[in-house]
C-alpha cells in the first residue's frame, strides 16, 4: 500500500489544527499513514529555521494572527496563544506513538491528535508519563507502552530527524508521499487532497 509519510512534533499547534484531516485524505486515496515524531527545535537548526522563543517580534505577531484566524477555520477549540504547559518534553509522547505505531492495534491518528489535543485544548501536560498513558488507552493502545517502548522510541526519534533531514523536510507538519511530493502546514491538506485526486 502507498504511504503518507508524516513529520511532526507533539508540540506543534499546526499539528493540533489539522486534526485528523490527513487520515481521512489517506483513506479516501488509499494510503497508509507512517508517523514521524522528531525534535523539531534540531530540525530547526539543521535546516535554518529559528526556534519560537528567537524570532523576531514582527514574526511572532504575525504568527499570533495567522493561529488565532486558523483556529476559527479548523473550528477546534484551543488555547490561545499559548496553554498552561507549553513548551513541554516532547519526548514522552513522541516515544509512545513510535511503540504504539510498532505495536499495532490501536487507532494512531486518535492518539496523535489526543496528546495535541491534551497540550492545546485541555491543559494538560503531554510530558507527564499519566496524561500519555491516558492518550495511549483512549486510542486501543497498551499504557505500559510508555516504558516498553522507551528504547525504541529514543532510537527513532533520533532517526526520524535524521531521515526528516535527508527528505527536505523543514517544518511541521510536514507531509511526504510515496512520489516525493511534499506538502508544508496543515493549510495545505486540501492541495494535498487535490494533487492525490489529480487535480494539481
Amino acid at each position: 500500500m502507498a504511504t503518507m509519510t508524516y513529520y511532526f512534533t507533539t508540540l506543534s499547534p499546526w499539528a493540533y489544527l489539522a486534526g485528523e484531516r490527513a487520515e481521512e485524505i489517506a483513506a479516501r486515496h488509499g494510503l497508509t499513514v507512517v508517523y514521524k515524531p522528531l525534535d523539531i527545535m534540531a530540525l530547526f537548526s539543521r535546516t535554518g529555521g529559528t526556534a519560537p522563543a528567537d524570532r523576531h517580534p514582527a514574526r511572532m505577531d504575525y504568527r499570533n494572527q495567522e493561529l488565532r484566524r486558523q483556529v476559527k477555520k479548523a473550528a477546534l477549540p484551543m488555547t490561545f496563544p499559548k496553554p498552561a504547559f507549553w513548551p513541554t518534553n516532547p519526548a514522552p509522547s513522541s516515544y509512545a506513538i513510535i511503540a504504539a505505531q510498532e505495536a499495532g492495534g490501536g487507532d494512531l491518528g486518535k492518539l496523535t491528535h489526543s496528546i495535541l489535543r491534551a497540550c492545546w485544548a485541555e491543559e494538560k501536560d503531554i510530558g507527564d508519563e499519566s496524561v500519555v498513558q491516558d492518550c495511549l488507552e483512549a486510542a486501543g493502545f497498551e499504557r505500559s507502552l510508555t516504558t516498553s517502548g522507551m528504547l525504541l522510541g529514543a532510537e527513532t526519534y533520533a532517526r526520524n530527524l535524521e531521515e526528516a533531514v535527508e527528505k527536505g523536510v523543514f517544518g511541521a507538519p510536514f507531509y511526504v508521499l510515496e512520489d516525493g511530493e511534499k506538502f508544508w502546514g496543515q493549510d495545505r491538506l486540501a492541495d494535498m487532497d487535490a494533487y492525490l485526486a489529480g487535480d494539481l
